[in-house]
């Protein structure tokens, strides 16, 4: 696996060149326990395999008894309010996971403007760290509890 795949472009043989760079770039680590919520026959199915390979785990949904370290959200503009998305998956995020919302790119069908997640962020809590795009279709925000925030609980 190259360490150096920029441009994630879902075409390809079995493995797909930008899909295990994605991954990586996402900061995900052997062993964490990732959520996965809104899942649908639009999201990145190489993109969600090189994250399982990643992690060595399959993801549990949105009805997990388990605390997560990751939650991967695939929110589109017609998904509903995403402040109350960003409430909904805290309640299982541990303290100091990462929740990595994946939007479809501009252009596309369902995508949310920047500013819209930048001012539902911190409503619910939550800071922008980074972005960047894992797929043809996709682009990816990193969003954290900020430490000052830490008894949200």
């Amino acid at each position: 696996m190259s360490a150096t795949a920029d441009h994630a472009d879902g075409k390809g043989g079995s493995v797909p060149s930008g899909a295990p760079g994605a991954a990586t770039r996402l900061g995900l680590e052997a062993g964490w326990i990732v959520q996965e919520i809104g899942y649908d026959d639009d999201c990145d199915d190489d993109l969600r395999d090189a994250i399982r390979e990643v992690t060595g785990e399959e993801f549990v949904d949105e009805d997990t008894d388990e605390v997560v370290d990751v939650v991967l959200l695939w929110f589109r503009e017609d998904d509903g309010d995403l402040v109350d998305a960003f409430f909904d998956i805290l309640t299982d995020l541990k303290a100091g996971g990462v929740v990595w919302l994946l939007t479809p790119k501009v252009g596309r069908d369902g995508y949310v403007d920047a500013s819209d997640i930048a001012e539902a962020a911190p409503t619910a809590g939550l800071a922008t760290t980074s972005s960047l795009t894992v797929s043809e279709d996709w682009s990816a925000t990193k969003l954290v509890v900020p430490k000052s925030a830490g008894g949200r609980r």
